[in-house]
């Protein structure tokens, strides 16, 4: 495949994790309402508290507004292409976390339903892309 190829797909990956990541912050600021995974912060905490059993009651706390920063700033970084390596690593980890928690807490099927493996497979793909069209990083380095 050609770079002009693959223009397309890279940036649609990179902008379908920004989207996704940063629905799931404004589903527990209650932006998506009543009827969605968590509608408020205090669901999200108690189903972080689910995934991080293994942890202190205040270290699973500290992990939900460490995973809500970085959910709100991978995206970021990603939706304007800026640091887009850096940020899709980071995309691909805290999913990866995300989804061994899961899988831990809940079993693998939880996991699978929500497709966080895929989702950090695909962060994970794009980190290793050799050139980010459509970005600030792109922009930068002509």
């Amino acid at each position: 495949m050609t770079d002009k190829n693959i223009k397309f797909p890279r940036l649609f990956l990179r902008l379908a994790l920004a989207v996704t990541m940063l629905s799931a912050v404004a589903d527990r600021f209650g932006f998506w309402g009543a009827g969605s995974a968590w509608g408020n912060w205090s669901n999200f905490e108690a189903y972080t508290k689910k995934l991080t059993f293994f942890l202190p009651e205040t270290l699973s706390i500290v992990s939900a507004y460490a995973a809500t920063f970085f959910e709100i700033i991978f995206p970021l970084m990603l939706l304007v292409g800026w640091k887009t390596r850096i940020a899709a690593y980071g995309a691909g980890f805290l999913l990866l976390v995300f989804a061994l928690s899961m899988t831990m807490a809940l079993g693998i099927k939880a996991s699978l339903d929500y497709s966080v493996w895929v989702g950090s497979a695909g962060a994970f793909l794009l980190a290793v892309q050799p050139k980010y069209f459509f970005s600030i990083d792109h922009l930068t380095h002509k």
